[in-house]
C-alpha cells in the first residue's frame, strides 16, 4: 500500500523538476498538473508496452493519471497501482507529485456478476439503473463505498486525489427512454447526484478522498437535450452541502469536431460549461481529444500517411490467396491433430477472415472503424488460434511453418486494405490542419495533427489538463514533443467559433 496523496508541494517540485514542459494549477486545490495526462482508457494489464509507456510518461513530465473501475474490468486500476508501487520501491517518482485520478458507477464484468449475486441473495444495490444486457450503472453511496475500497486495493493507495462520478447521465438516458416525465427525471438526477456527494464528503473526511468531482460526455450538451448534465445545477448541490465542499473537478469529450464544452451556451448566464467551471475555479479534464464522433463516425483526429490505396484487383488476388492459406489448414492440417469435429469448427470460424473481408472490405466506412477491426476483432481472432495451434504436440514443425507464411498473407491484406481507407483519411488530416492554421496562428506551430489537437485544447483558459492514451511509447513521445513548445493559455472563444463554423459549412472535409 502506498501511503500519501498528492500535495501542493510534491507537485510543484515535479513541475519546477520538469520546467519545460506546460503545468497548469487544478483550480481550488493548489496541485500542478501536466497539461496532458495519462488515459487508461483500453489499457491492458498483461501488456508490457502499456506499463512502460505509463512508466516513461511519468519519469518524463506527466504527473497526472486518469483510470476508472471500469476500464479493463479493473484491469487499468492494477497495472497503474503496479506501476507507481515499483516506480515508488525504486524512488523514481513520489507519492505526492502524482495526481490519480479514479471513476465510478459502471455495473459491467466483475462488477455486473457481484450485482447478479447480491440480486440472488436479495441483496440487491439500491437506485441501480438496469440500463442494457450486462450494463448497470449505480452512483448509491453504498455502491461508492464498495467501488471506492476496491479500487484503492487495486491502485495500492491508502487515498486517492480525485473520485469522479462516471457518467451518471445514464440516469437520464434510462429515464427518456422508459417515458418518465422530463422535469420529474431530472429532479430525481441532481437528488441522487446530492446523496452521491454527501457520501463522497465523509469520503474526504475518512481520508480515502482527497477531492471529488463528475465526469459527463452530455456537460457540453444544449440544455434542452434530455441527458443534458447541467453544471451550474451540480455546482448549486455540492454549494446546498457546505461552502467549503470538495467537488473540484469535471471532466468532459471535447475536440477540434466537438466544440460544445465552448462554444455551446447552455448555462442560465449564457456560458458555456468551460466558462462556468473557470468562474468557479473548477479543474477540468478533457477527454477524447483525438477521437471524434460526428454524424455516428469515429474519426481519429492523428497523422495518416499519405500513400496510394491498392486496387480492388490487388485487394481481391490477396483476399484469394488468404481463403487458400485457410482451407490449407482445414483440409490439411486440423484432420492430422485429432482434434473432435466441434473443435476443428470452432477453430475454422475464428480463423476464417478470408471470407470477411472477401464480403465487407469496401463496408467498413471510416479508417477509423478499419484500424479498430484489425486492432480488436481481425488480430485477436486469429493470433488466438496460432496460441492454439502452437500448444499441439505433433506437427509443431508444420503448424509453425503454416502461422508463419499466414501471418506474413494476413498482414500484406490488413495493409492493402487500409491503404485503401487511408488514402481518403490522409487528405482529410490535410484539410483539417489546413483549416486549423487559417482559424488560430498558435495552433500551426505544431508538427502533427494530434499535436495540434492537443495544443488548441491546452492553450485554451480553462483548461486543465488534456487525456491522451499513450499506450505506446511513440504517443507519449508525440504528446512531450507538443508539451515542450511554448503556447500562451489565453480566451480563445473566437478560434473555437470558427472551427464551429467551418464545421457547420462543412469547410474541413466532405464526410463519406
Amino acid at each position: 500500500m502506498i501511503k500519501g496523496f498528492a500535495t501542493q508541494e510534491g507537485t510543484t517540485s515535479y513541475g519546477e523538476q520538469k520546467s519545460l514542459l506546460g503545468y497548469g494549477e487544478l483550480n481550488g486545490t493548489g496541485l500542478l498538473a501536466s497539461q496532458a495526462g495519462f488515459g487508461c482508457y483500453r489499457l491492458d494489464q498483461t501488456d508490457h508496452e502499456h506499463e512502460k509507456s505509463l512508466g516513461k510518461a511519468l519519469l518524463s513530465g506527466i504527473n497526472l493519471i486518469d483510470t476508472s473501475s471500469n476500464y479493463g474490468d479493473g484491469g487499468a486500476e492494477k497495472l497503474v497501482g503496479e506501476v507507481l508501487e515499483q516506480m515508488a520501491f525504486a524512488g523514481e517518482i513520489a507519492r505526492e507529485s502524482v495526481i490519480v485520478v479514479s471513476k465510478v458507477g459502471y455495473l459491467q464484468g466483475q462488477n455486473y456478476q457481484l450485482s447478479q449475486e447480491r440480486k440472488g441473495q436479495e441483496k440487491p444495490f439500491k437506485d441501480l439503473v438496469l440500463y442494457g444486457d450486462g450494463l448497470e450503472h449505480c452512483i448509491h453511496p453504498e455502491f461508492l463505498e464498495d467501488q471506492l475500497s476496491r479500487s484503492l486495493e487495486r491502485l495500492k493507495l491508502s487515498t486517492l486525489d480525485f473520485y469522479l462520478l462516471h457518467n451518471p447521465e445514464y440516469y437520464l438516458s434510462w429515464a427518456w427512454k422508459t417515458g418518465v416525465p422530463l422535469e420529474e427525471a431530472r429532479r430525481e438526477y441532481y437528488n441522487r447526484i446530492r446523496y452521491a456527494f454527501q457520501h463522497l464528503e465523509r469520503e474526504v473526511e475518512k481520508g480515502r478522498i482527497s477531492f471529488y468531482g463528475i465526469s459527463s460526455n452530455t456537460f457540453p450538451f444544449p440544455a434542452s437535450d434530455p441527458e443534458f448534465t447541467s453544471l451550474e445545477k451540480v455546482w448549486e448541490t455540492a454549494q446546498s452541502l457546505s461552502p467549503d465542499h470538495h467537488f473540484r473537478l469535471i471532466q468532459l469529450p471535447m475536440n477540434l469536431l466537438e466544440t460544445g464544452g465552448i462554444t455551446e451556451k447552455n448555462q442560465t448566464n449564457e456560458q458555456s460549461v468551460l466558462e462556468f467551471a473557470r468562474d468557479k475555479k473548477l479543474g477540468v479534464l478533457i477527454n477524447r481529444p483525438l477521437n471524434a464522433i460526428v454524424h455516428n463516425k469515429l474519426l481519429r483526429l492523428a497523422e495518416v500517411k499519405a500513400t496510394q490505396g491498392a486496387s480492388d484487383k490487388e485487394i481481391a488476388d490477396l483476399i484469394d490467396g488468404l481463403i487458400y492459406s485457410e482451407e490449407t489448414l482445414k483440409d490439411t492440417i486440423l484432420p492430422q491433430l485429432g482434434l473432435p469435429p466441434a473443435t476443428q469448427s470452432q477453430v475454422m470460424e475464428q480463423v476464417a477472415t478470408g471470407a470477411i473481408l472477401q464480403q465487407h472490405w469496401q463496408s467498413f466506412g471510416t479508417y477509423e472503424r478499419w484500424q479498430e477491426l484489425q486492432e480488436y476483432y481481425f488480430f485477436p481472432r486469429v493470433k488466438g488460434v496460432f496460441q492454439f495451434l502452437n500448444q499441439q504436440g505433433n506437427l509443431a514443425e508444420e503448424i509453425s511453418s503454416w502461422v508463419n507464411s499466414h501471418m506474413e498473407k494476413l498482414e500484406v491484406l490488413l495493409e492493402a486494405v487500409g491503404s485503401s481507407y487511408g488514402e481518403e483519411a490522409a487528405k482529410r488530416c490535410g484539410q483539417i490542419k489546413k483549416g486549423l492554421s487559417s482559424v488560430d496562428t498558435d495552433w500551426s506551430e505544431a508538427e502533427t495533427l494530434s499535436q495540434m489537437a492537443i495544443r488548441a485544447l491546452r492553450s485554451t483558459a480553462g483548461i486543465t489538463t488534456v487525456l491522451v492514451g499513450m499506450r505506446k511509447r511513440s504517443y507519449v513521445e508525440d504528446v512531450l514533443e507538443e508539451l515542450a513548445r511554448p503556447v500562451e493559455s489565453k480566451e480563445r472563444k473566437e478560434s473555437w467559433n470558427e472551427l464551429r463554423r467551418m464545421m457547420d459549412l462543412n469547410t474541413f472535409f466532405q464526410l463519406s
